[in-house]
């Protein structure tokens, strides 16, 4: 399976003016409840797909678009493209929907929380030199790139490709298991915070934030 975005980007996140006028704004209807187990769901089913998944990553992936594209098996970004996680910086919130989870996997703890307290975007290169991506290649041949790798896979011995992946995904799941509920929970507990009523306004009116004053 190949996942990549449709257009410029591979996708750039919520829609973070909607979320000033309510928590969750941008997912949910006026009085719904954000139900946390819609988001573990998403990373579940990702990591139990027995088929490998090639991330074909396009262009800008922001945010969530960043988790779900790291999570799949072999990711192919293209060199002008920037990846990163801006919940905290750009949007007052705890990276709970998985940022929390397979960051420190793939560059370690320390530069986990850097990138995600600091909201680094990385571009393709330097996201292929940390190891955050396997692959580097222009733009253009992104997703042919991306595409021969899958084609290599379908060919190959399929049920040792599939049960190899599901082996290692229990070392993400277990991640998943220990730190998911509790970091969507503090998520959900950052909604209801001055700063991200101010990082939300901040960006409506196109004006730098003013954190802690509330």
């Amino acid at each position: 399976m190949v996942l990549t975005g449709a257009g410029d980007f591979f996708s750039v996140g919520g829609d973070v003016k909607a979320m000033s006028e309510r928590p969750g704004g941008d997912v949910l209807e006026e009085g719904e409840v954000h139900d946390p187990m819609i988001s573990r769901r998403g990373v579940s089913r990702q990591l139990e797909l027995d088929k490998p998944i090639i991330a074909a990553i396009n262009g800008d992936a922001i945010g969530l678009a960043a988790t779900h594209a790291l999570l799949c098996d072999i990711t192919v970004m293209a060199e002008d493209a920037r990846i990163g996680d801006t919940h905290v910086s750009r949007v007052g919130l705890v990276a709970g929907d998985g940022g929390t989870v397979i960051w420190p996997l793939l560059v370690g703890v320390n530069k986990a929380k850097e990138f995600l307290i600091r909201g680094t975007l990385l571009n393709g290169r330097e996201a292929e030199r940390i190891g955050l991506v396997n692959h580097l290649a222009p733009r253009s041949e992104v997703l042919a790139k991306a595409r021969s790798i899958a084609l290599e896979l379908a060919n190959g011995p399929t049920w040792a490709i599939r049960w190899t992946k599901l082996s290692i995904n229990q070392v993400i799941k277990e991640r998943v298991n220990l730190l998911l509920e509790a970091s969507m929970a503090l998520e959900q507990v950052t909604f209801d915070t001055a700063d991200h009523k101010e990082a939300t306004t901040s960006l409506k009116e196109k004006r730098k934030p003013k954190f802690g004053q509330g």
